[in-house]
């Protein structure tokens, strides 16, 4: 036997040894990560208030705004947060045994009150006026009503109760309307115990009934009144509220006599029972801060509150991230010291070499934002598929687009896609868009994605916001300012492969800690209706087919053509037909993708109503993705998921920063400055992208100190506002030949105008202001151009006719 044959066997020992090893480490990483599924991750602080003057218990508790107020007797007391005594409190004219409730109601505090014994037939709006409750406005009841509770639901003010002949009566007050109307009643006999109102829904539990349990209904406008899992046990009166977006927080007393809190989950109707939340035999709860407030028979009195917990990164997971930036880093520096760059086609379209499947991927990244790699995911938990048609006919809107928008631009030889507005129309127009184009990118979507990322990580990671906002939007200044748009286009594919495979891993590992497995996963959805696609309904206040086809017309097929950072990708192909072809593989590769983004939502769904407790009431609904990539995948996994987020983030960035350098460049420095050449262009426009990185996360800085939904609400309102009229200036010069510069002048302006009015006086949903912009600026500009001459200069190459065509 020859030695390397002898040898053969210890050699290949060391490689099955090895391999055995990561294969029992993965499995440790795995199963440690389903082992910590069974514990709960909801934190709770509890704590001790003042003992009322005279050591009694109090006979109601109500929760007045941030003020607790206590009633024995005939006396009431109300102690703020934070304070350490209680302070007497009076009443005036209502006796304090006519109580029956306390509900917001608009912006005002409402006593459910009433003359007789246990019988309410009024809403009196309050205020407390130093050491006085004082009255104001008076909503009657069309009748007494025993056993009687109240809420407030979008804006219209719901009571239950039972009149004087025994019925039950469940009655509504819409807002701004000063009558009560009947509402439908829940079944069965039983009257209300609770009534509270959260996520768009009507939630009560009926009284108990002997010999039958107490009841769960929820009520909505789709599906009217729906039983629920129930509670098993009885709920303690006064402790029903809403928690969060979407949990239900009660103190239920089990069959054994024990008081614990318990949480209902409103999207996964699931009860998760709180961990250090007993209670011994309350006799009054109410509401108090994050948690409830409750006496005890001796006097004593207690509250409860949840905790947000942070998860914070190992070793592991921070290894994995700074691999992923450094790589991105290198992959810019090695395009930077390969290219040597001369000129403006090479930093701005790659040198137009770019092979049409990478184009296509870029295309996929650059429209696939963080804030769709996290908000995608917490719809499709939240609801099911139906926006994922949105995906499939924007398919059929891209294949319009490959067919007749892209090539006619590619044929241009175009860096910026305002050129096209100047050859069709005048330079003034071109200057114009472009110059709100740049504004738009850089103050309404890079602060954005820059800024909603970091958020999400930040609540759950606790990593510092300012530190995400830095870290993105740094290293993605470095490598795009470097590497120019190859770089870009290159990194974008490194970075779809990152944040799809860490998408699919994070499916993969929800179905394997399933018992059942995948038949498990798909029989839950399926059970609940979590893979519906499509909605044929003429309604629409829901995500119809009809209103995705609405959509897709005015917000991928007339828009297209005047996006410059999608646009930007398929000008760097070779030519007209690979710029086509790269929109087919954009379009190819959006349908599995928005499949495995809107997949995770449902295994989400499927995880957490199996592990209920592993939920953070506190937390918004979009942090639930990240939430479960810091909670529960494995260390090494979570720092590359969070690398995807990060991921998602910077091939939106470093698109809209090489794009917004671009325009700048082209539209204007190359126009205005004396003796522009290419080197000096370059030069600027590394500078420029440099500078559009810094300001995008000034501005994402400043979001953080304020009100994030708010601004971007005002972001989407300025796309629609600014963006829409400008999308019809390319859709009357590609589709029709009698448009000219004035009234496409006149049609945008009128847009703009009428839009901004539409708004002012809030006609219509933001959502809309784009598509009545693009139709005000294609009817008005093409009549207006019908009170000038035609256009004399040449149509060869700018419209889809074929009579124009090269």
């Amino acid at each position: 036997m020859s030695k390397h044959a002898a040898n053969a066997p210890a050699f290949l020992k060391r490689p099955l040894s090895l391999g055995l090893r990561l294969l029992l480490a993965l499995t440790l990483l795995v199963t440690g990560g389903i082992a910590s599924a069974g514990e709960s991750l909801n934190a709770v602080a509890t704590g001790l208030l003042p003992t009322l003057p005279d050591g009694r218990a109090p006979q109601q508790m109500l929760a007045l705004q941030d003020q607790l107020l206590a009633v024995e007797g005939e006396r009431a007391w109300y102690l703020g947060k934070g304070e350490q005594a209680w302070k007497p409190l009076q009443l005036g004219k209502t006796p304090a045994h006519a109580l029956h409730g306390l509900v917001r109601y608009g912006d005002a505090s409402w006593l459910l009150v009433g003359e007789g014994a246990g019988q309410a037939n009024r809403l009196d709006q309050v205020t407390r006026k130093g050491d006085a409750l004082v009255a104001g406005q008076s909503l009657p009841l069309p009748s007494p009503l025993a056993q009687a509770v109240a809420t407030t639901l979008d804006g219209d003010l719901y009571v239950a109760g039972v009149d004087g002949a025994g019925k039950r009566q469940l009655l509504r007050r819409p807002a701004g309307n000063g009558t009560w109307v009947p509402a439908p009643m829940w079944p069965g006999d039983a009257a209300a115990a609770a009534m509270q109102a959260q996520k768009g829904a009507l939630y009560v539990v009926d009284a108990p009934v002997a010999g039958n349990a107490q009841q769960l209904w929820r009520w909505t406008t789709d599906k009217g009144w729906v039983s629920l899992p129930g509670m098993d046990g009885t709920l303690v009166p006064g402790s029903l509220r809403a928690l969060g977006q979407a949990h239900l927080l009660m103190q239920v007393r089990d069959r054994q006599g024990a008081v614990n809190a318990r949480t209902f989950h409103t999207i996964t109707s699931a009860w998760a029972t709180v961990a250090g939340s007993g209670a011994d035999a309350p006799t009054a709860t109410a509401s108090w801060g994050n948690g409830l407030a409750w006496a005890s028979a001796d006097g004593s009195l207690h509250t409860f509150e949840m905790q947000t917990g942070k998860h914070l990164l190992g070793w592991m997971d921070w290894t994995v991230i700074i691999v992923y930036l450094a790589a991105m880093l290198g992959m810019g520096a090695w395009f930077y010291f390969r290219e040597k760059r001369g000129n403006t086609a090479d930093f701005f379209v790659g040198g137009r070499s770019i092979p049409f499947w990478a184009a296509g991927v870029s295309l996929y990244a650059t429209n696939t934002s963080s804030i769709s790699f996290i908000a995608i995911p917490a719809k499709a938990f939240e609801t099911n598929w139906q926006y994922l048609t949105n995906n499939l006919i924007a398919v059929l809107g891209l294949m319009f687009v490959a067919v007749w928008i892209v090539p006619l631009l590619r044929r241009l030889d175009l860096m910026s896609v305002f050129s096209y507005l100047e050859t069709r129309f005048h330079p003034a127009i071109r200057m114009l868009a472009s110059a709100l184009c740049i504004v738009m990118q850089i103050g309404a979507r890079m602060s954005v994605v820059l800024f909603l990322p970091a958020l999400a990580i930040a609540t759950i990671t606790g990593i510092s916001v300012v530190w995400s906002i830095m870290m993105m939007g740094v290293f993605t200044i470095i490598y795009t300012a470097m590497g120019g748009m190859k770089a870009v286009i290159w990194t974008d594919f490194v970075q779809v492969i990152v944040k799809m495979g860490g998408a699919i891993f994070a499916i993969g590992f929800i179905v394997w800690t399933l018992k059942g497995g995948f038949g498990e996963f798909v029989a839950t959805a399926a059970m609940e209706d979590k893979t519906k696609l499509f909605d044929f309904s003429f309604d629409l206040t829901k995500a119809t087919v009809w209103g995705f086809i609405f959509l897709v017309v005015f917000d991928v097929v007339l828009t297209f053509p005047k996006d410059q950072v999608l646009m930007q990708r398929t000008l760097a192909t070779k030519s007209d037909k690979e710029a086509g072809r790269s929109i087919w593989a954009f379009a190819a590769i959006m349908i599995p993708g928005g499949f495995i983004f809107y997949g995770i939502g449902t295994a989400l769904w499927v995880f957490y109503k199996n592990n209920p407790q592993r939920l953070d009431p506190l937390l918004p609904i979009d942090a639930t993705f990240p939430l479960f990539i810091a909670a529960e995948l494995p260390p090494g996994v979570t720092g590359l998921i969070i690398a995807g987020v990060f991921a998602a983030a910077m091939a939106t960035l470093s698109s809209i920063m090489n794009s917004v350098a671009t325009l700048i460049s082209v539209d204007f420095y190359e126009r205005l400055a004396k003796n522009p050449n290419p080197r000096k262009s370059v030069l600027f426009a590394e500078i420029s992208t440099v500078m559009v990185g810094l300001v995008a996360i000034g501005l994402a800085l400043i979001m953080s100190r304020y009100d994030i939904h708010s601004l971007f609400d005002v972001s989407i309102e300025l796309a629609g506002l600014l963006g829409g009229g400008f999308a019809g200036a390319y859709t009357l010069g590609m589709f029709t030949r009698r448009a000219n510069s004035q009234g496409v002048a006149i049609g945008v302006a009128a847009s703009i105008v009428l839009t901004f009015v539409a708004w002012w006086f809030k006609l219509v949903h933001p959502y809309f202001y784009l598509a009545i912009s693009i139709m005000l600026c294609i009817v008005i500009g093409y009549l207006a151009s019908l009170c000038f001459p035609a256009p004399t200069r040449s149509l060869k190459g700018l419209t889809i006719y074929k009579q124009d065509a090269v």
